[in-house]
């Protein structure tokens, strides 16, 4: 696989758009990421898994799955080898980061409207609100 593979099977999942960060692609779900290529002058793309989901991906195939070094590894962040990965791997893969962003823009959408309505001094505090 490659980039254009990525592309082309991360724009084929229902209601993605290709935006771009830093010059590079970047695929979202509801205005939210869940995948890039971010990194493929190094050969990977790059999906936002949870910590589990990286973990088993990482176990099943590890030469195909890595954590991304220092911080956003250890939020999930997690690289794919391209070459490395057949065509099942990938649509599986990005099918998995992109129907973990549509869960968390659910529970984000739910969690908005059961907040109160924060019409005033929410905070006694001087200057918070």
């Amino acid at each position: 696989m490659n980039a254009a593979d990525f592309l082309r099977i991360a724009l084929s999942l229902e209601g993605v758009e290709e935006d771009s960060h830093g010059g590079l692609p970047t695929f979202r779900v509801g205005g939210r990421r869940f995948a890039s290529l971010a990194s493929q002058a190094e050969g990977y793309g790059n999906l936002t898994l949870t910590l589990e989901q990286q973990a088993a991906f990482v176990e099943e195939a590890p030469g195909v799955f890595l954590p991304i070094p220092g911080g956003w590894g250890k939020m999930g962040h997690t690289h794919i080898r391209l070459a490395a990965a057949n065509e099942e791997v990938l649509t599986g893969a990005l099918r998995t980061a992109w129907k973990l962003r549509i869960e968390m823009n659910a529970k984000t959408r739910a969690n908005k409207r059961r907040l109160p309505a924060r019409g005033g001094v929410a905070n006694n505090k001087l200057g918070k609100r």
